[in-house]
Formats: structure tokens, sequence, C-alpha cells
């Protein structure tokens, strides 16, 4: 028996079938290139079907959104995926498939991952600090993922840190503008700003074009601004586990996502920051280290949700 997990992202759609002891038996991504809407649904529902056809044992689909997922109505928000602000996306699954298919968010899958294949593995408490393009959090609490009143718990890109309020938040919120993907090339634009006669790497870009990308090649150089970028970052990054350490008292945190990737040098630095910041007897306790399953966490959670449809039993 198998089963097919499914991950999409904003740019990518990701699939792998899974043995029921965790292992991928098979995986492959194509891109989501500029479809929209329903364009968007027919592309997994065809890419999910030539799999299906190829591995006739496959008994349940598991899908990982980037988002927020409607548990009450099967349908999906996207911010990432035009036309998808309420996309029916379980009605088409079931129409289309005659097997079970359970769908959850990117960031609930990260967690769910860790904890069935990964560093999070045999943890009760215990939570997915995601960093990429945008942020936010799988939160697992007694061995449950916490979903919060609308499913949107774990949407921390709106953690407050910084007063006072500026509207440049309203969009993807404080932490997020400071601290993801999109926002380290955001600080590096507005650190530019304020430098005189600089003549490093990053001014080989317009500000616009700049990315993650350019100011950690331009941090392996020891560029003065990279370094001023990533010193803000640490800052936001540590009070932001402090924070989910004082709440939550998790046995570990797990930082991943696409900025997590390069950014495991900072680990050490963004664990001393915590602790100024943090509970002091749970920032003890609590174990911060980076993501054993890298960018396929969210296809590990979804295969796992495909699993525990089928109330199969995980070895």
């Amino acid at each position: 028996m198998t089963a097919l997990a499914i991950d999409l992202g904003g740019t990518k759609l990701s699939l792998a079938v899974f043995s029921q002891q965790g292992d991928i038996i098979y995986k492959q991504a194509v891109s989501v290139e500029k479809r929209i809407g329903k364009e968007v649904g027919d592309l997994i529902v065809d890419q999910a079907n030539k799999i299906v056809s190829s591995f006739n044992n496959i008994q349940s689909i598991g899908i990982a959104v980037p988002g927020i997922y409607r548990q009450k109505t099967g349908t999906v928000w996207a911010p990432n995926i035009k036309g998808w602000d309420d996309y029916s996306l379980l009605q088409q699954m079931q129409q289309s498939f005659k097997i079970p298919v359970t769908i959850d968010s990117d960031r609930a899958c990260y967690i769910l991952g860790e904890s069935w294949r990964g560093n999070a593995k045999g943890c009760s408490n215990a939570i997915y600090l995601a960093v990429g393009t945008g942020i936010g959090a799988g939160i697992l609490i007694d061995e449950k993922v916490l979903r919060g009143a609308h499913d949107i718990a774990g949407a921390i890109g709106w953690l407050a840190l910084q007063p006072p309020f500026e509207k440049k938040y309203i969009s993807c919120g404080c932490f997020e503008y400071h601290a993801s993907g999109e926002g380290i090339a955001k600080v590096a634009a507005e650190v530019l700003l304020t430098v005189k006669n600089y003549r490093g790497i990053l001014k080989q870009k317009h500000q616009n074009e700049l990315t993650a990308h350019d100011v950690f090649a331009a941090y392996e150089q020891d560029d003065e601004i990279a370094k001023e970028v990533f010193g803000i970052c640490v800052r936001f990054w540590g009070m932001a586990v402090a924070n989910l350490v004082s709440l939550f008292n998790p046995e570990k945190i797990i930082l991943g996502g696409g900025v997590f990737g390069p950014a495991i040098q900072f680990i050490p630095l963004i664990i001393e920051e915590a602790k100024k910041w943090a509970q002091p007897i749970s920032v003890q306790q609590v174990i911060i280290e980076s993501s054993a399953l890298g960018t396929d966490a969210g296809l590990y959670g979804a295969g796992l949700l495909a699993w525990q449809n089928k109330e199969i039993q995980i070895k």
C-alpha cells in the first residue's frame, strides 16, 4: 500500500508517493507557471491522476496548501495564487478521485512531517518556524496541530515585534516584513538608502531587484550592509523564537523553509538572542535546530495526512 502526498507552493507543485513507513518511493515537481484559479486545481488533478494511474495501490491522498485551509467548507485561501480566496479544492479532488483526500495548511504539514520523519520525531510539543518567501509556524500541542477558532493559528508573520506600527506592515505583518525571504531584500534596500559612499556588491543591482540570495551572497563576501541586514534578522528571529518558547513551552523549535537553508549558520546567534527575551526556565529546556527534511517537510506532512485519513498505523 502507498499514499500520494502533494505540496502546493506559489510557484511549484511537488508530488511524492510514500510507503506506510514514510519512505519516498517516487517524487516529481512541476512548475505552476502563471496559472490562476481553477487552472491550478486542474494541474493538481492532472498530475495526481497520472501518478494514481501508475501506482495502482495508492490508498489515500494528502495535500499541503500555502495559506489557510478551512476544514468546515473544504476551501482554500492562498494569497500567492490568484483566484484562490475561497477555492473549493476538496470538492474538486473528491469529484476526481474515489480514494480519500485530506488537505491542510503547509505550516501544519511542516510540523507533521518533522514529527513523523524529522527532528521533531517523538515530540508531543514542538513548533516548526517556516521562513521562506513569507513566515508561518506549525504548532504541535499535546501531539495535535493547533488550528485556532478559524484555522488561522500559526500566522506569526504578523507578530508585532517593533513599534510603532507602519502601513508597510499591513499586507504581511511586522515580523514577515523584516525577516522573511522577501523581507531580507526589503530591509537591504532600506539600509542602502541610509549608507553613503557604499561600493559593495549589493550596489550592482537596482534596489527593487534585490533578492535574499543576493544578500546572502554579499554576506559571504563580508559585505557591511549584508552583515547589518542579518544582524537585524537575527534579532527578529531571536525575539520570535523567544515568544514561541514563552507561550508554548515546546520541547523543540525547528527552523526551516527556504531561508534556513543558508541561514542555518545563524542558529547559534538566534539562540543567544532568544535567551535574552524568553522565559528563563523554558528557554533552557527547549532544543532549537534546523529542519531534517529541508524543502520536503511539507511533502512528508502531506504524506502523514494521507495515512492518517485511512487510520493506518504508522510504523
